[in-house]
């Protein structure tokens, strides 16, 4: 146990100095092909494409729920939040790329 600058750090000997965000060679994780090939498929699709998808399905759940269809209604309301994840995910691949060390 170490302590520097007020914070316990239990079971390492790194001190704040050293930079919590930087990672050494040998703690880097390579992706694995399937996830590689989902990031390079997905990143050419325009980001703007899941916010529509999110939209059209608050959309037609609104219309599902002003029809009497309850199930349906919830069911479509269901989508908006992974399909916004989705985006999410899209821009985080598009802006920092998949994985660095390919």
């Amino acid at each position: 146990m170490s302590t520097t600058m007020g914070q316990t750090n239990y079971g390492t000997d790194r001190t704040r100095d050293e930079g919590d965000s930087q990672m050494t060679q040998g703690q880097q994780h390579s992706e694995g092909m399937v996830a590689r090939t989902i990031e390079q498929q997905t990143a050419k699709l325009p980001s703007d494409t899941f916010l529509w998808a999110a939209l059209g399905a608050m959309g037609a759940s609104a219309v599902a729920g002003l029809l009497g269809k309850k199930h349906a209604s919830l069911f479509i309301g269901d989508w908006v939040a992974p399909l916004l994840l989705f985006g999410v995910y899209n821009k985080i691949v598009k802006t920092q790329g998949s994985d660095r060390s390919h």
